[in-house]
């Protein structure tokens, strides 16, 4: 463990980025998840919910600075080729 102070604060800012992004890429995750059971279930209002607010994760998650925006482009590509071809 740090000594110094200033290094001892950077621990403690580190573990709470570290958390808020996790959380931030885990919401992610799952609403990507919720897009591909609704696809499953075939239910075209729930798939059109389901397509938007993954999109949006993605795009957020982009905003915060968890994701680079290329992964994010391919992210939201894939989703776009599921969500057309459903």
């Amino acid at each position: 463990m740090a000594n110094i102070k200033s290094a001892m604060k950077r621990v403690k800012v580190s573990r709470q980025q570290n958390l808020r992004n996790r959380m931030i890429l885990s919401a992610t995750k799952t609403a990507i998840k919720r897009f591909d059971q609704a696809l499953e279930s075939k239910d075209e209002a729930a798939i059109e919910e389901a397509y938007t607010a993954a999109v949006s994760k993605v795009d957020k998650a982009v905003t915060k600075g968890v994701i680079h925006r290329n992964a994010a482009n391919r992210k939201k590509a894939q989703l776009a080729k599921k969500h057309d071809a459903k």
